[in-house]
């Protein structure tokens, strides 16, 4: 056995964490030889309903799981944690604005990203997936100035695995014949799922299908399905989130398949013209533990009106929550260089190799 490693997530005794924590546990993250410990957190007066949570956790005697820890705060919680999955948010309620929920939001995740700076594992990797997603990614990792922006994603692979699964049912292929899916921008309606890239069986999706339903119901469908599963069934997605968290963190940590594109919402370096400083979502692959925005792919004028759409909105919400961004961070997110031609990679909290060692000038993740 490896030794094991500590994985703190928020609202753990929350719908979405109730089909993510057994995944985990199960080894469907980490990998079937890797034993975690799980530091699950909640709101005080949620502790009930956590402990029950870990009773399950433990009466189905997974061998990885070595140890469970319950926490009603985020500074004891995160402690040495090397991974973690900030999934607890405040809900949008009933005449809420936006704008309500970025602020109320805000003083959440504020809160996380200096417990994260202060007590989490100096390399800890950190996924958020608590709406609006981009934009709490933003404001935690702003509030951690002892981190690299690089730690911090947001989830945006549920927006990706409901486009491939979306487009196979329609196309009437699997999911496994399906690749080049891109999500681009926001977690949110004005998303960009892209299939110019994509294809069925090995041949590009876009020959396949009709170029309208790929307009007018594909994009749509695929920007407001998390508002159609709430008004079909009552709540919002649950099982379908934890899948994604699962998908995207193991990806981060393991890496992505030979050849494989996936989405992440990360941290904008200024590629396709995108404005630094602000978290959207890329193409990219993962090796190493660390992710690399795929370059170089064509984007015509359809989809630039797109990526100029999402940006914007995103603009927006920082705007929003400017003030509760501190000065002293800004400079890191907005200089931060994921992967140099080179193949080296300097980050903003400058690891990787310096420009005096010897290196192999590969083109490659570091």
């Amino acid at each position: 056995m490896r030794r094991p490693v500590r994985i703190a997530v928020t609202g753990a005794a929350g719908a979405i964490s109730y089909s993510l924590l057994f995944k985990i546990a199960a080894g469907e993250m980490m990998g079937k030889d890797q034993p975690v410990i799980l530091q699950l957190i909640e709101l005080p007066h949620a502790m009930d309903s956590l402990r029950g949570v870990a009773m399950e956790l433990m009466d189905c005697a997974y061998p990885l799981l070595h140890t469970i820890t319950l926490h009603d705060n985020v500074e004891d919680g995160f402690n040495n944690a090397h991974y973690a999955l900030l999934v607890g948010a405040k809900p949008r309620g009933p005449g809420m604005e936006r704008s309500d929920l970025l602020e109320e939001n805000a003083a959440i995740f504020a809160r996380q990203g200096k417990a994260l700076n202060d007590y989490a594992n100096r390399d800890v990797k950190v996924l958020i997936t608590g709406n609006p997603a981009n934009t709490n990614a933003l404001i935690a990792s702003r509030n951690a100035p002892d981190l690299s922006p690089s730690q911090f994603t947001c989830l945006t692979r549920l927006d990706h695995n409901r486009a491939k699964g979306i487009l196979a049912n329609h196309s009437g292929a699997t999911t496994r014949d399906i690749g080049g899916i891109m999500i681009w921008g926001n977690h949110s309606a004005t998303q960009y799922p892209d299939l110019h890239q994509a294809t069925i069986l090995g041949k590009p999706a876009l020959s396949q299908i009709d170029t309208a339903w790929y307009r007018d119901e594909f994009i749509p469908k695929v920007q407001k399905r998390g508002a159609e599963i709430i008004e079909a069934r009552g709540l919002s997605s649950a099982a379908s989130a934890a899948q994604a968290i699962v998908d995207q963190m193991r990806d981060w940590v393991l890496g992505t398949e030979p050849g494989e594109i996936t989405s992440m919402g990360i941290l904008s370096d200024g590629s396709y013209g995108i404005t630094k400083g602000i978290f959207f979502s890329f193409p990219v692959r993962c090796n190493y533990g660390r992710y690399q925005i795929v370059q170089d792919i064509s984007v015509n004028e359809f989809g630039r009106k797109r990526l100029t759409e999402t940006e914007e909105e995103l603009l927006e919400e920082k705007a929003v929550v400017e003030h509760l961004l501190p000065k002293e961070t800004e400079a890191s997110h907005q200089s931060l260089s994921i992967c140099l031609r080179s193949g080296v990679t300097l980050y903003a909290d400058n690891t990787g190799p310096d420009s005096e060692s010897k290196f192999m000038t590969t083109n490659r993740v570091m």
